[in-house]
C-alpha cells in the first residue's frame, strides 16, 4: 500500500512558491509555576467551606410542599413556566450526579459538593440520578433540594437523562449565596 502522504518534488515546488518567503517562528512555551503550599492550603479550604456551607441547608425534618407524579418544585418567586422548560428539555444539564450505592449522608455531601460546583462554575442545570431501588433516595433528594435558596426549580427529568430516577435542576447563578 502505497503512504498518501508521500508527495512529488512537484507538489512540494509548488507548495512553496505559492506561500512566498515566510520564517520560521520561534516556539514560545508558557511554563506555570505550581502552586505554593499555601496557595493550595488555601484553595482546598476554600472548597470545603463551600461544600460545607451549601450542606448546611439541608435538614432531615423539613417537609416542603412538593407536587408528585412526576416529582416538581418550583419556589414561591419562580417564573412558572421555568419547570416546564426544564422538563421539555430547553435546559441541558452541565453537571450529572449518579447517586447509586450511596447512603443517605454520603448523598447529602455529595449533593452539597454539586450545588457548590454548579455555582463556581456558573452552571444553570444539573442532573441528579438516583436510581429507583428501595426509593429512600428518591424522597429524600428533593426535599433537601427544596430547601436550598439557590435552586429555582427542579423536576423530574425526561426520558434522556434518567426519567423517574431522576432529577432535573435549574440554578439561580445570578444571585449566588455562596462566596466565591
Amino acid at each position: 500500500m502505497q503512504n498518501k502522504f508521500n508527495l512529488d518534488q512537484d507538489d512540494i515546488n509548488l507548495f512553496k512558491s505559492s506561500i512566498g518567503n515566510t520564517k520560521k517562528l520561534k516556539q514560545d512555551t508558557v511554563i506555570h509555576k505550581p502552586l505554593k503550599r499555601s496557595q493550595k492550603a488555601i484553595a482546598t479550604e476554600k472548597l470545603k467551606h463551600e461544600k460545607n456551607h451549601a450542606e448546611f441547608y439541608f435538614s432531615d425534618d423539613y417537609q416542603p410542599l412538593l407536587q408528585e407524579d412526576p416529582i416538581r418544585y418550583s419556589r414561591e418567586n419562580a417564573d412558572p413556566y421555568e419547570v416546564k422548560k426544564l422538563y421539555r428539555g430547553f435546559y441541558e444539564p452541565e453537571f450529572f450526579l449518579d447517586l447509586h450505592g450511596l447512603t443517605q449522608k454520603e448523598a447529602k455531601k455529595e449533593i452539597a459538593a454539586l450545588i457548590a460546583a454548579c455555582l463556581r462554575e456558573n452552571a444553570h442545570c444539573a442532573c441528579i440520578m438516583y436510581g429507583h431501588g428501595k426509593n429512600i433516595l428518591k424522597k429524600q433528594t428533593p426535599m433537601w433540594l427544596a430547601q436550598h435558596p439557590n435552586i429555582i426549580c427542579f423536576h423530574q427529568a425526561p426520558k434522556e437523562f434518567g426519567g423517574s430516577a431522576a432529577l432535573l435542576i435549574l440554578f439561580d447563578i445570578e444571585n449566588k449565596l455562596i462566596n466565591s
